[in-house]
């Protein structure tokens, strides 16, 4: 008798453990859809500046990696609109969205990166935002071996 009772606790006892690690890999998800939604927004927004040529951004005269304000403002924008369509996918818990997105992180990561010079300040807080989605994607056990 004692061995059903015990057995019947510890199967309870993993469905709870099991409801809470979906919630937190569902958490997890969700806070990389809306960084994801919200770093390619700020893309979007500062490739559009960037081919308007605001005065927003520095020039640098020897920067090794020189492109056109203009390119670095494409570069963005697509970076941009791709990040936001890959967090709604997010949103669907899909596996491409979440694969896509530790991509299209890096990307960023690369992106900013290397136009750093362009805008400090934004480009240090971008990085930091993509390594964050980075780390969230990571984090989410879908249960596969």
């Amino acid at each position: 008798m004692a061995t059903t009772h015990s057995a019947h606790r510890s199967q309870s006892a993993a469905r709870a453990t099991d409801t809470g690690h979906q919630a937190w890999a569902s958490g997890l998800t969700a806070f990389a859809a809306v960084m994801l939604g919200l770093a390619g927004l700020v893309s979007v927004f500062r490739g559009i500046m960037a081919i308007a040529e605001d005065d927003v951004f520095v020039t640098t005269p020897n920067y090794i990696f020189k492109l056109d304000l203009t390119s670095w403002g494409w570069i963005h924008l697509i970076l941009g609109a791709v990040a936001i369509v890959i967090s709604i996918g997010l949103y669907k818990t899909a596996l491409w969205a979440r694969v896509a997105g530790v991509t299209i992180a890096a990307l960023v990561i690369l992106a900013n990166f290397l136009s750093l010079p362009y805008y400090p300040v934004w480009s240090v807080l971008m990085i930091a935002m993509s390594g964050f989605i980075i780390w969230a994607l990571y984090s989410v056990d879908d249960g596969t071996p």
